[in-house]
């Protein structure tokens, strides 16, 4: 019987590697670092060094956020992701993002239906968007 042994990621790219690999700008790479999204390790000198899958995440957290998730519930789902995720682990995760597009989409109808009612707009309260999508 083979046992397979997952290799540990390398943690050799810059910021600067990061950022042109997933389109964004080097403080931008910080923000998600501070944010919890990606980890960096340390060199000798200080230099912050990202692994692989670090622009993967990027990349992924700003299509999340395009869907309307904070970075604190990107963050959070990304907390039960394996460190190296698999396929099936970001499809997982594509579930949860089309039910939440699918969601607000749904207020949104619901909101676009209570604009067009004739009601006056300050009578339309903030009971049209479900809470958590505010």
């Amino acid at each position: 019987m083979t046992t397979s042994v997952e290799t540990p990621p390398d943690f050799d790219l810059s910021v600067k590697d990061v950022a042109a690999a997933a389109g964004i700008a080097p403080s931008a790479v910080r923000f998600y670092e501070k944010h919890g999204l990606i980890t960096a390790r340390r060199t000798a000198g200080g230099q912050r060094r990202f692994d692989d899958t670090a622009a993967c995440r990027i990349r992924v957290a700003k299509v999340a956020q395009r869907v309307g998730l904070t970075v604190r519930q990107i963050a959070d789902h990304f907390e039960s992701l394996p460190d190296r995720p698999q396929p099936q682990d970001w499809e997982r995760f594509a579930d949860v993002l089309i039910d939440e597009a699918e969601s607000r989409t749904a207020a949104l109808r619901n909101c676009l239906g209570d604009l067009g009612s004739g009601t006056q707009l300050c009578e339309i309260g903030p009971g049209t968007v479900p809470a958590g999508h505010r």
